[in-house]
């Protein structure tokens, strides 16, 4: 627990110890070891001042903050009823089967979470999915595919 005594000090020193400096702390929690923990929110809520409920609250609300720990790839589908009618089914069956997981799994060797999400924002050019930061749009079987494989090559 020092490691995150120390990350969320030095989140807090750089974002402020008011309510409004939560969401930053939390993100950055995030970037730097790809998950929050029990501990990390503990200590969230300790350096702020506030309630845990409050800190747990907030993480958890927010689908791009997670409480679990992830693969180092994360795979985010919109579930958007427009990306549903562009074929999105057809796109989670492909990365279930080329991954060997189902939605809200990671693989064995922890290198690919997927999940769905609310809207990513790329309704006109779905489906579409987020791995980690990059957004892939109009996405195909062929497409998908190439796109893991490619993931799967630079591990």
């Amino acid at each position: 627990m020092p490691e995150i005594k120390e990350l969320v000090t030095g989140l807090a020193d750089k974002h402020g110890r008011t309510r409004e400096s939560l969401l930053p702390i939390l993100q950055g929690i995030i970037t730097e070891e790809r998950f929050i923990s029990d501990d990390a929110l503990t200590e969230v809520a300790r350096e702020l001042d506030i309630s845990a409920a409050l800190v747990y609250g907030t993480a958890t609300f927010y689908s791009f903050l997670d409480t679990k720990p992830r693969g180092k790839f994360v795979i985010r589908i919109c579930r958007t009823i427009t990306c549903d009618m562009k074929g999105k089914k057809q796109i989670i069956n492909t990365l279930e089967d080329l991954l060997k997981i189902r939605v809200g799994e990671t693989t064995k060797d922890k290198n690919f979470t997927l999940l769905e999400t609310n809207c990513l924002g790329w309704c006109h050019k779905g489906p579409a999915m987020l791995i980690n930061d990059d957004v892939f749009t109009e996405l195909t079987e062929d497409k998908i595919t190439e796109i893991i494989r490619d993931y799967m090559r630079n591990i």
